[in-house]
């Protein structure tokens, strides 16, 4: 799951059918992996947003 998200976070246009493949094969179903996607995009969403307006930042 970490690699999976470590894969989307980077290089997301990378991703390939081997990448869902591979947690399907640990034992995620459709639903979890979506929600392991999910999770992990909207975490990487949030960041940038933050760290687009400076959110936690000191003042200049």
């Amino acid at each position: 799951m970490l690699d999976f998200t470590v894969q989307l976070t980077k290089a997301a246009y990378k991703m390939t059918p081997d990448d869902v493949g591979r947690l399907r094969e640990v034992g995620f179903d459709d639903t979890g992996i979506l929600q392991i996607t999910l999770i992990a995009a909207w975490f990487n969403y949030i960041n940038r947003v933050a760290d687009a307006l400076g959110v936690g930042k000191p003042a200049s």
